[in-house]
Formats: C-alpha cells, structure tokens, sequence
C-alpha cells in the first residue's frame, strides 16, 4: 500500500501539502459561503499578535459578582449585555463565538463544553463569556435563535443558560423550519421563563438584532471568521489566543492550563502534536486500510471499502444519503467508475457518512446502512436508500428502515438491537468528524496515491470523473 512521504506528514492537518482541488461542481451544502464569516474548523490557530484583539473583546467595566447560578455554576451578565458563566475573577477567560444553527457548535456544546465546566469552570479557573456570532448565510434561522434567547435573557441570566441549552439541544428540530418561532415560544416556555414578556421582547426584535451585530463586528475584529471560535486571555502580555472549531476538550485543557500559568499555549505556537508533526488520520493510512478479521468488508479504521486492498489508488468517498448530488453520483457516475477501476482492482473505495445538518433524516440512514453491514450487507442498504430517498425523509422514517431490512432478509432483532444502539450513531459522528476539516459540501472524495491527494468535491459527471482518475492512475504506473 501507499506509503506517505515526511512531507505530507509535515502537513497533515490539511491531508497533503499539495491538495489539487478540481472542478467545484454541485455539491449538497456551500463550498464557500457568501458572506465574510464562513464556518470553518481548522486544527490549530495561531495567538493573535497583538493586544487589540484582546481590549476588543474585554468588558468595558469590571464585571458584577453573580447573584444567580445555573447548574451550580454563578452566572450573569456583562455591563454590556453579554452573558457568563463562572467567577469573574477567574484567571482565565474564554470568549465563545457561537453560531445556535452551527452543527459544530452544537457538537462543542455536547462532547466539550460539559467537561470544560466540570474541569475549570467549576472551580473557579475558567470564566466564559458568551458572543452572538450567528451566520445568516449559513443558517437562515440562526439570527432569530440568538434573538430568542436574548429574549428569555431579558428574565434572568438562569433562564438564558436554560434557554441556551435548549436550542443546541433541538437545533435538528427547528434548524429547517420555515418558520421556528413557535419552536423558540416553546423552548422559552420550557426554560421557564414568562410568556407574556417573552412575546412581547420577540415582537420587537431590532433592538437585539443590533446588539447581536455589534457582537459579530467586535468578534471579527478579534479575528473570528467562523464558529465555534474561542478567544482566552489571562497571560500577563494581555494577549489574545484564539482557538477555532469544535475541538476537543484536551484542546481546550491545554490553552486553560497554559494560560494560567502565564503561559502562551503550546498548540497555538504551531504544533498540535508536541513535535511540530501533525498525524495523518488513521482512515487515511496503509494501517487503517487493513481488513479487520471480525467485520468482512469493513477496514481497521471501521470503514466499508470494496476493491482491490493493494490498490495504487485509494478513494476516500463522504456523502450523504438524503443529498441529491450524492444520489446523483450514484446513480449516474459511480457505476461506470465501478466498471473500469473498483471492478479492475485499479481502485479502492472506502465510505464514510458526511451527514449535513440540512438533511435531518441523514443520520439515521447511516445507522440503517451501518446495521444492515454488521450484517454483510452495506452496500446492499445503501443502494437501497439512494434508491428511494424521498420515502424515508419523513418524520420517523424508522418503518422504512425496517422495510429495507426485510428486503434483505436480514435478522430483524439484530437490525433492531444495533439501530437502537448508541454506539452506531457514534460511527456516524466519528465519520462526521473524521471529514470535517476537509469537506465543505457533499458528495466530497478524497483521492490519495503516490503518498499525495487530490480532493475531488462535487457530483461530476462520469466522463469528467473518469479523466481525473485516469490522470492519476497514469501516474502510478
């Protein structure tokens, strides 16, 4: 198998240093944003130079002691508005740029943020101050979340952090809406908050709309650009650092840790492994790629492949069952591709599910995928599910799954058991995860030969998808 070269390791973070993108097609999700602020979640960021980022985001006046808690923890508010939580006094404080439509946010929100408060916030090293960065190109309905919550806010800083977890919490709800105000009453209603002044703050929104403007123009004078975004400060040089995307918690432990010890955080001064090499991620290696003898047909790193295993060429496909250019690429492209390079064992194919916030029954496809392939039958299901996605984008799409199952023939307590499992829902998350420092739109496939890739993003039609993998394989030989 491929074995890479010290300088793609060198560059790992970005997969290879040579990344040729080819054509931008159709692609289920932006590729780029139409806006200034384009959710992003690069590995590591560098410190911000200077001191100006800093008294940007840094309360105007002392902040008051807490008179509330959530959770144990006090809470409040800033002189200008924005909420805490934590001690005031804290050594280290943490400025979250958030997004309530952000699906990574919300990952933040569920895998991080817990640990972080149990670690630092609890006892009294951490304060985080939170900042409205919603990003209306992106998510049309985040603008009005952020208003809802400064909405419940206006009641009490307890009912805002009851209110801020509640919208992470149903963002797969109200994230598609076309209209999720009465998500948003709901949710308020729930945090406990007075209805009456609630609708009537909601009534008249501008005045919150232009606080949260102010909001996003401050954070991107503190050089944020996507979310989630995290500045700290607490060094005594009064220097900014900023951390981006929806990193996890021994990320965030080491800027805490740094920082209040009057440290500037090691990652932030350009490695993230210690050893200023970056590790290329096991999907993408000879190692991961090896079959595992307890699961026919799925590699080390717990992906389906077909194809030839000493295969030059390695394609590495993240899609989406309910995106259309993903049912397109496999309706139109991926047969002929099949034919003359997965079929020839020129080629091998891993999958890996890249579900878009946008397609919110995406998920629950890739567990039906993934129990039908403890089964030996993955592709069978997921030719099945591009088949006819409009019958189980539905509310509860769960009887189609099951449907499909019969179809074949699989052991429905054992499809039941694995759908029902917590643990396959991870496999999808864990490939969300996997792809989201390089895809920005589905179908998306990384190409990987000769120790370099290509990214090849986009639903391409099956002449222009052929050429560029004939370029590569002629380059192999």
């Amino acid at each position: 198998m491929n074995n890479f070269s010290p300088a793609i390791r060198k560059h790992a973070a970005l997969l290879v240093a040579g990344i040729a993108a080819l054509l931008v097609l159709a692609a289920c999700g932006p590729i780029q944003a139409p806006s200034d602020a384009v959710e992003a979640e690069p590995a590591v960021t560098e410190p911000t130079p200077t001191k100006e980022a800093a008294e940007a985001a840094a309360p105007a006046e002392p902040l008051p002691l807490p008179t509330e808690t959530y959770n144990g923890i006090p809470v409040g508010f800033t002189p200008e508005g924005f909420p805490f939580r934590g001690d005031p006094n804290a050594p280290v404080t943490m400025l979250e740029y958030s997004d309530y439509q952000c699906p990574f946010c919300a990952r933040y929100f569920v895998q991080s943020e817990p640990a972080i408060n149990d670690s630092f916030v609890r006892n009294g090293q951490l304060m985080v101050i939170f900042r409205d960065f919603p990003i209306e190109a992106l998510h049309p309905n985040a603008p009005m979340a952020h208003v809802a919550s400064l909405c419940v806010g206006d009641q009490g800083a307890a009912l805002y952090w009851a209110m801020h977890g509640k919208l992470f919490q149903a963002q797969a709800e109200w994230g598609n809406l076309p209209d999720p105000l009465p998500v948003f009453e709901r949710l308020a209603e729930e945090s406990g908050a007075d209805l009456d002044l609630y609708n009537t703050c909601i009534a008249d929104p501008a005045p919150k709309q232009a606080f949260i403007a102010d909001a996003i123009a401050e954070g991107q004078v503190a050089g944020v650009s996507g979310t989630p975004s995290f500045s700290f400060r607490g060094t005594p040089d009064g220097a900014a650092y900023l951390l981006v995307g929806a990193q996890p918690y021994e990320q965030f432990a080491a800027y805490v840790e740094a920082i209040a010890a009057g440290e500037a955080p090691i990652a932030a001064q350009g490695s993230a492994s210690g050893d200023g090499e970056a590790q290329i991620p096991v999907w993408a290696t000879a190692e991961g790629w090896q079959p595992d003898p307890d699961r026919p047909g799925v590699n080390m790193a717990g992906d389906h492949y077909r194809g030839n295993l000493e295969a030059k060429v390695v394609v590495i496909e993240f899609s989406d069952f309910q995106c259309p250019f993903c049912k397109r690429h496999v309706d139109d492209t991926q047969p002929g591709l099949d034919e003359e390079f997965v079929d020839t064992g020129e080629v091998m194919w891993i999958f890996k599910h890249f579900p878009l916030n946008i397609h919110p029954q995406a998920p629950a496809a890739g567990v039906a995928a993934e129990c039908a392939g403890d089964q030996g039958k993955f592709w069978e299901m997921h030719d099945l599910l591009f088949d006819d996605p409009a019958s189980w984008s539905i509310s509860d799409p769960t009887p189609v799954f099951a449907e499909l199952a019969g179809q074949l023939k699989l052991d429905m307590d054992a499809f039941n058991t694995c759908s029902a499992d917590s643990a396959t829902a991870e496999r999808i998350t864990s490939d969300l995860n996997d792809g989201t420092p390089f895809v920005q739109g589905t179908p998306t496939f990384i190409v990987l030969f000769n120790g370099e890739g290509r990214i090849i993003p986009g639903a391409l039609p099956l002449e222009t998808f052929r050429d560029a993998l004939q370029e590569i394989m002629d380059q192999t030989n």
